[in-house]
């Protein structure tokens, strides 16, 4: 790269760039108006909140990745490749183990409950009391999660554009707010669809332009070879250094798990298929799209670093945080080309739209399921769907109040998956409990819980108070050494003395742990309280337990020896005749599940409602009218 720079510059959008920018924009908000007119005549709940049960697995595998891989990954990732190295590229490993346990462990007891919050699993698991403490638990985390979603795209377009910061933040907020109220969970996933196609295409954009001013991808490896960009595994098993293969892969697998297997803006959607087989197909296909998405941002980290080896932009002062390296790579690269760097802006903010879209309605379906319906029971298809999307509203214009703290939360990623961290990890650790271990009762679980909220916040607040040092966060050396044209040290912070923090003992070990085991930290202590709750207060007897709401891990490793199966089950009656006598006369569970439980976690020639012999897969009941009930 050529030449220095005399200190900060606002590169501001020329008039294609507005063009491209209002065209994807407009298109994302015309998929919302499209179903809101097509699905008009439709006016359940279900419909709104669900799409009716019937989505295919293409849309909603587009959708699933698009949500969880938007802004935070546009911006996030390549500037984590370009301070940390390439040692993100094991998430491949994170997010296929996270895609196998969803698929094989979670999703099957979820789908065929024919629930539609996730948290109705733990009013037929456990009771009540467990179920709202979960659901109060899941809004605190998606809310604060929506906020750093929606901090993020705003943030590009202040660097790149001029805008002003909070406007943007407001803007996004209100335009997500109605996209979502308008169009329903089929508006959502539909512009998840296109705003993944779109996303991979901004991608492949900055790949392409940023490689050719770069000197090639040979000079891109050789460069960032010689930066130490390129040392992917390390197998240091120190839990406090901030990324080694052991830290992503248990500890991403963990914070992906509490993303994926549990939570509800995932499992909405998942359910939202016609057939369990769809849902599963709709993971299988998810996977190769995160995939796609974490190559690309690791290569654009590369590239980054490359163009700017001599001349980091960051240290040299000419932008604020490396969350900005990105939208400003942008702009170097496509000076000369207007409307690349709108549509490299559009793909991060539009993203954005359909994430925080997809998380207002999660909010707004697990509040109207798990609050609003208990205690009025008898409302009617039309005031049940206005009601559904006046809580669209109110979390709408709570998350985009959440945005302001994003701002001091640090970088974008890290923020995100902490924030996942922070809660993920009890939550999975709480439905591990209950799915896996039937012999935990219901002190157990509401006790692990809470344990494991105190432990997960207690590292997580600490970690922030408290930064870990620099010599276990190993961020790689950065050069400025030809920033020296044009007086360059006017653009440099001014020097001021450090602050000498008096840090306790803890600073250095417990708050100094990697981000990525805040989950690992909040399950284990989970599912390790609840073990020992469960046992001093008494095991649950298995006769209380309904089969179709466990999967103990037992299967998998007991599959030779009935003995030890029928152990590992704790008495639950798990034989396929009783399932279908428990169904037909326990009058309680069909009021509870309010709709026929599905077992289907043995091969036999039995089965339960809603198996499907042509497809060899479970179909969505709340779609049927089953006979048993």
């Amino acid at each position: 790269m050529s030449g220095g720079r005399a200190g900060p510059q606002t590169k501001n959008f020329e008039a294609w760039d507005y063009v491209v920018f209002a065209a994807l924009f407009i298109v994302s908000s015309g998929i919302g108006v499209f179903f809101a007119i097509k699905e008009r005549k439709k006016v359940t709940s279900g419909e709104f909140l669900l799409g009716g049960r019937q989505m295919s697995c293409g849309p909603v595998a587009l959708s699933l990745t698009a949500s969880f891989m938007s802004a935070v990954t546009v911006l996030g990732s390549p500037a984590e490749v370009y301070r940390f190295g390439s040692s993100f590229l094991v998430f491949f490993f994170a997010y296929t183990f996270t895609i196998i346990f969803t698929s094989e462990l979670f999703l099957p007891v979820f789908y065929r409950s024919g629930i539609t919050s996730a948290y109705e699993y733990l009013h037929l698991r456990f009771n009540k009391v467990v179920q709202y403490a979960a659901t109060l638990i899941y809004i605190v985390q998606t809310i604060l999660y929506t906020g750093v979603v929606i901090y993020a795209p705003a943030l590009a377009l202040n660097q790149v554009t001029g805008f002003d910061l909070w406007g943007s933040v407001f803007a996004t907020g209100i335009v997500c707010t109605f996209y979502c109220s308008l169009g329903g969970l089929k508006a959502v996933v539909w512009t998840d669809a296109f705003q993944m196609v779109v996303m991979v295409g901004g991608f492949l954009m900055v790949l392409i332009q940023g490689t050719a001013y770069a000197g090639g991808f040979q000079n891109v490896l050789d460069q960032s070879k010689n930066g130490s960009r390129l040392e992917i595994f390390s197998f240091d098993m120190d839990p406090l250094r901030r990324h080694t293969f052991w830290t992503i892969a248990i500890g991403g697998t963990c914070t992906w798990l509490g993303i994926y297997g549990v939570n509800q803006s995932t499992i909405q959607r998942c359910i939202s298929c016609k057939t369990e087989k769809h849902a599963k197909v709709a993971l299988y296909l998810n996977l190769i799209g995160l995939w796609i998405i974490m190559f690309c941002a690791v290569f654009s980290g590369l590239i980054m670093y490359s163009y700017f080896k001599d001349c980091d932009p960051w240290t040299a002062g000419l932008i604020s945080s490396p969350d900005q390296l990105m939208p400003y790579f942008v702009m170097e690269i496509f000076a000369s080309m207007p409307g690349f760097p709108g549509l490299f802006v559009a793909c991060a903010f539009s993203g954005t739209l359909s994430t925080v879209a997809a998380s207002i309605n999660a909010l707004a379906t697990v509040t109207f399921e798990d609050f609003v319906k208990s205690c009025f029971s008898n409302l009617s298809d039309k005031l049940s769907t206005w009601i559904s999307k006046g809580l669209c509203l109110l979390f709408g214009v709570v998350c985009t109040s959440m945005a302001v703290a994003a701002s001091l939360m640090g970088g974008v990623l890290q923020a995100a998956l902490s924030i996942h961290g922070m809660c993920g990890g009890p939550m999975l650790g709480l439905f591990t409990l209950g799915i896996v271990f039937p012999f935990v009762n219901w002190k157990g679980a509401l006790g692990g819980l809470l344990t494991g909220i105190i432990l997960s916040f207690w590292v997580s607040i600490g970690g922030f108070v408290y930064p870990a040092p620099a010599a276990k966060t190993r961020p790689l050396v950065l050069s400025t050494e030809q920033c020296v044209q044009l007086n360059i040290t006017e653009a440099l912070p001014p020097t001021t003395p450090p602050v000498i923090v008096d840090r306790p003992a803890l600073a250095e070990t417990w708050y100094s742990i990697s981000y990525l085991y805040y989950s690992a930290v909040g399950c284990l202590g989970c599912i390790l309280a609840g073990f020992l709750i469960s046992f001093i207060t008494g095991p649950e007897k298995g006769k209380n337990i309904q089969p179709q709401l466990i999967r103990p891990i037992g299967n998998l490793f007991c599959f030779w020896s009935k003995k030890y199966k029928t152990l590992c089950w704790c008495g639950v009656q798990h034989d396929s005749e009783t399932i279908l006598d428990n169904l037909e006369n326990d009058t309680a569970w069909q009021q509870g599940a309010e709709s026929a439980l599905k077992n289907g976690l043995k091969d036999s020639q039995d089965h339960l409602p809603g198996y499907n012999p042509d497809e060899k897969s479970y179909t969505n009941l709340a779609a049927e009218k089953v006979t048993h009930f």
